[in-house]
């Protein structure tokens, strides 16, 4: 039996966005364990979910599980079972030694057959593009950290023997499993600039950068910052997406597009492109598990962004599953009844996508 079918409640998801997404193909559905779970024919994504060791298993073999994680500043959590773990950023706090051995002890020790990770704004070690390390590093650091035993621990044998690979504008391809398909990837450390940290990138460069981003198979761009209007609004009211990245995904279409770095937009959003479109996504400010519209949306709108009137899903459309995987708890979501949220915890769930093969 589908593990779908036992849920007692059915309904229309709703996101915090300036209309009602019109997308009749995807749906929401919470069970008697609280999970929120979007799911259409070729996706099941958990948003939001009790025991990160009691999900329900992937449809059928011919689903692959990807869990996706960011912004982990060297904490540990619990994390579900999958057949690849992706990490979307920020594996450290400031890109110490220290911390670069704390995160990928933990990150080795998980059963995913495939870890694909990339670095963030705060690792600053990773980037020494134009020298920027040695120009910064006073700014945290009383001693540049070496970068020889960082890499060694990202991309030497134990890390390969764990199933690791660090990507830095770089493409990659897999097997998730003994004679399954093959799937590709393209991980990127970049973000526009935000409060002077590591691979940052002046924004009238954005064009730029993003379109040496390839159309890969499957994964895109595992980019550790947001595209503009897609989970990247602070907890100041500022959008900080980048909207370059917007404009170019309707030509890449990725089945899975992940980020982090904007903390408090945690979230998932299926999006589905209709035959010929170039249009860009709605707008989404968060996941709105309440069930309650943002209807001031528009507030938070630039001009330039192009958002799609409602339309039907079109035949040999496609779908992305675009997910802001932070664990770090920020925003309205981090507190409940019990205190602040842990890193990982609810609200801030390792976020778990089912894709058919």
């Amino acid at each position: 039996m589908h593990a779908f079918k036992q849920l007692s409640k059915r309904y229309p998801f709703k996101f915090k966005t300036s209309r009602k997404p019109q997308h009749s193909n995807v749906t929401a559905m919470e069970n008697h364990m609280g999970s929120v779970v979007l799911e259409s024919d070729t996706e099941v994504v958990y948003v939001e979910y009790d025991n990160p060791f009691q999900l329900p298993p992937p449809p059928s073999d011919e689903w692959t599980r990807f869990v996706c994680i960011s912004d982990t500043h060297s904490h540990t959590f619990d994390v579900p079972w999958g057949d690849v773990l992706i990490h979307s950023g920020d594996l450290t706090n400031t890109g110490t030694l220290k911390d670069f051995k704390k995160t990928m002890e933990w990150i080795g020790s998980l059963p995913h057959r495939t870890k694909i990770i990339i670095a963030g704004n705060h690792d600053l070690t990773l980037d020494r593009h134009d020298d920027w390390y040695e120009k910064n590093y006073k700014g945290w650091h009383t001693k540049p950290e070496n970068l020889e035993p960082i890499l060694e621990l990202l991309k030497g044998h134990k890390a390969t023997n764990a199933g690791v690979m660090y990507l830095q504008d770089e493409s990659h391809t897999f097997q998730a499993k003994e004679g399954g398909r093959t799937w590709s990837v393209y991980g990127s450390p970049w973000s526009p600039e935000f409060c002077d940290w590591a691979f940052n990138y002046d924004r009238r460069d954005g064009k730029r950068l993003v379109s040496q981003f390839p159309k890969t198979d499957i994964l895109h761009a595992l980019t550790h910052g947001p595209p503009l209007g897609i989970f990247d609004l602070t907890t100041g009211c500022t959008r900080v997406g980048c909207r370059d990245l917007t404009n170019r995904l309707p030509y890449l279409r990725p089945r899975i597009h992940l980020f982090g770095h904007i903390h408090e937009g945690h979230g998932a959003y299926v999006h589905e492109w209709y035959a010929g479109s170039t249009e860009t996504p709605d707008v989404q400010v968060e996941n709105d598990l309440d069930g309650d519209y943002i209807d001031d949306a528009d507030d938070y709108m630039d001009d330039g962004v192009n958002l799609p009137e409602p339309y039907s899903l079109s035949e040999g459309g496609d779908r992305t599953v675009f997910v802001n995987a932070a664990n770090w708890p920020m925003g309205r979501h981090a507190w409940g009844p019990k205190g602040r949220s842990p890193f990982g915890g609810p609200g801030f769930r390792p976020i778990v996508v089912d894709l058919k093969d």
